[in-house]
């Protein structure tokens, strides 16, 4: 499985986890807070903060409800529609934004819901194109921004595997082969019983993809769990209040619980090391104080045959190996062998 680019930061299997904070619509229509969002996304050691860009107009009708969650959390006497067009961005505010990434050194994503969001981010020079799980069956919608030529990001709540499958082959007829799909559960928040990592792992296989993980869980057990089994990227949602009023801070973490995400997924991948099995130095020092040696439980005299009776094991490795006690038993011993100690090569009449 070949890596994939965002812009000149590799991601796969060979490369540290690729950690979005999802900012989504966390800045309440507020370019400030949006550049707000960038500046603490930045201190957290995130790689990348991503947005949704999108028209209300064009992603629900008028009427239309609001998800049982965004109830919970929002005014219920409001509109789906009414709560999404107060956290819609202009064109010249998405520009602002990805200037102040650029001179943070912080990468920006977005994900577009239309054809025309898609559009104006290609436009903007957006490195890849995250897509929401909600979109992943819209296939006519993938076919049109995989022609775009970018990483393609994908997640994948409430799909099934054959959904999953024919996502991922409409991309791949577009000629877009730059595919990294996420694990996701949609709810919010979800519990850690649905977070269902393996998932990766099944993509992975059956698809020949990159895989990742995107959470929507209270703590960071999942996003754990998935680094360890080989997520690629890791994407969480982001806030500066958890208290603040929309439809996802609750959900969210905040800038301190943030950097703990981001040390916790770098301690993981630090504690994963090498497949191959070796002692590490610190091992290769600890060798002869921890294992053992051939001793002879009483003193032996010269001229003795040895007996196993008469032998037993004791630290340090600094004498014959108990891996030896059958080359042993029979041999004649040179010179005296005292009790308890280390049974040095040159004691035995090899």
């Amino acid at each position: 499985m070949k890596d994939i680019h965002i812009n000149q930061r590799p991601v796969g299997k060979n490369h540290p986890a690729y950690i979005i904070a999802e900012a989504g619509v966390n800045h309440n229509g507020s370019l400030a807070l949006a550049l707000d969002l960038v500046r603490e996304a930045k201190k957290t050691g995130a790689d990348c903060v991503k947005f949704q860009t999108f028209k209300a107009a064009q992603i629900v009708t008028p009427e239309a409800p609001k998800a049982n969650y965004q109830l919970q959390v929002t005014d219920p006497g409001e509109s789906q529609f009414e709560m999404l067009k107060k956290l819609e961005l202009q064109t010249e505010d998405w520009q602002k934004i990805m200037a102040f990434c650029r001179e943070l050194d912080i990468q920006f994503l977005s994900t577009p819901y239309n054809k025309e969001d898609a559009d104006l981010l290609a436009e903007l020079g957006v490195d890849a194109f995250k897509i929401a799980s909600g979109q992943l069956v819209e296939t006519p919608f993938l076919d049109y921004v995989a022609r775009k030529g970018k990483p393609m990001i994908i997640s994948s709540g409430m799909a099934t595997l054959a959904e999953v499958y024919e996502g991922v082959q409409a991309i791949r007829d577009a000629g877009n082969h730059d595919i990294i799909l996420l694990q996701c559960t949609t709810n919010y928040p979800s519990t850690l019983e649905d977070a269902n990592v393996r998932t990766m792992v099944s993509m992975s296989e059956s698809m020949n993809v990159l895989t990742g993980y995107s959470d929507h869980v209270p703590n960071n057990y999942a996003c754990y769990a998935a680094v360890a089994l080989g997520a690629c990227l890791i994407e969480k949602h982001f806030t500066l209040d958890t208290a603040m009023e929309g439809p996802d801070h609750s959900s969210s973490l905040d800038p301190a619980a943030f950097t703990q995400l981001v040390k916790g997924i770098r301690n993981v991948e630090a504690s994963l090391g090498s497949a191959v099995k070796s002692p590490t130095a610190a091992e290769i020092a600890n060798t002869q104080g921890m294992r053992r040696s051939l001793i002879a439980l009483k003193a032996i005299s010269a001229g003795t045959v040895i007996e196993e009776k008469n032998l037993g094991y004791k630290r340090p490795a600094t004498g014959i190996p108990p891996s030896m006690l059958r080359d042993v038993i029979g041999k004649t011993v040179r010179k005296d062998i005292p009790a308890d100690v280390p049974i040095p090569f040159d004691a035995i009449d090899w």
